[in-house]
């Protein structure tokens, strides 16, 4: 047996942004004895990590190719604007992309929001990443639309959000390679939909009982049938026997006493 057989390692690739926290507490509670292991990885890189065996199954957003991979959408992310917090837009409670319509908005190269045309004025480069294009928001050069989760990843204290109505959703997935459902990946999906540990759809953590050693409900019920019959039949001869004694004794002394010796004649 090989060491990767003997201590199995669940790798779980993670976007920026998403949370696994919950999920990786319930594997470690029911699964002490197999560690889980969290690789980052850019969101546009993630598929192509699962297809190359980089990690066993992966939190990645949708859109994305998912060609040779299974995926289970999760949940889907509130779009936020992220703005100076001196900004117009930090006056409202909501904004819509047309209000965004007169900024220059930023969209850089790993964006995940599947966008038709994106709003605002375009800058005059890409930032390369979204960590790059928040810098520039605090340097006041535009402004920057994300998933809420990524806002809340690259928070500055100059910097705020609010809630775009109208822009495109990130949804975040369950990820892994289709040909790859293995019991640890099995295991891992049954956490995030759920499934306790004695689900029937999750496998028995604990030896079923050997048949030889349950109970027979039948035999044990037949048994004990026949045993208050024994006893009853035993009782009931007893008490017949000894009334057959009683009645001989009794008769033959009473039956002497009333012939007596016959008189003689005088």
């Amino acid at each position: 047996m090989t060491s990767s057989e003997e201590a199995p390692v669940f790798r779980l690739a993670c976007a920026p942004g998403v949370t696994p926290a919950k999920w990786v507490r319930i594997w470690r509670e029911r699964l002490p004895d197999v560690p889980l292991e969290l690789v980052a990885v850019p969101a546009a890189e993630a598929a192509g990590l699962l297809r190359d065996g980089g990690a066993d199954a992966g939190l990645l957003r949708l859109p994305t190719d998912r060609t040779g991979l299974s995926a289970i959408p999760l949940y889907t992310e509130t779009t936020v604007v992220v703005v100076p917090k001196d900004h117009v837009v930090a006056a409202a409670d909501e904004v819509s992309t047309e209000d965004l319509a007169d900024d220059i908005v930023l969209h850089p190269l790993d964006d995940t929001l599947d966008w038709e045309c994106p709003p605002g004025r375009p800058a005059i480069e890409r930032p390369a990443t979204t960590g790059d294009a928040v810098e520039l928001v605090a340097a006041g050069v535009g402004l920057l639309v994300v998933p809420q989760s990524l806002a809340r990843l690259h928070h500055r204290k100059d910097l705020t959000y609010r809630t775009v109505t109208d822009a495109p959703q990130s949804r975040v997935a369950l990820s892994w390679p289709e040909d790859e459902t293995t019991d640890l990946v099995d295991d891992f999906i049954g956490i995030v939909r759920g499934r306790t540990v004695n689900s029937t759809r999750g496998r028995p953590r604990t030896p079923a009982q050997p048949k030889d050693e349950r109970p027979r409900t039948g035999d044990a019920r037949r048994k004990s049938s026949a045993g208050g019959a024994g006893r009853a039949t035993g009782k009931s001869a007893g008490q017949t026997a000894g009334k057959g004694r009683r009645g001989t004794s009794g008769g033959g002394t009473k039956g002497g006493s009333r012939r007596g010796r016959p008189r003689r004649r005088s």
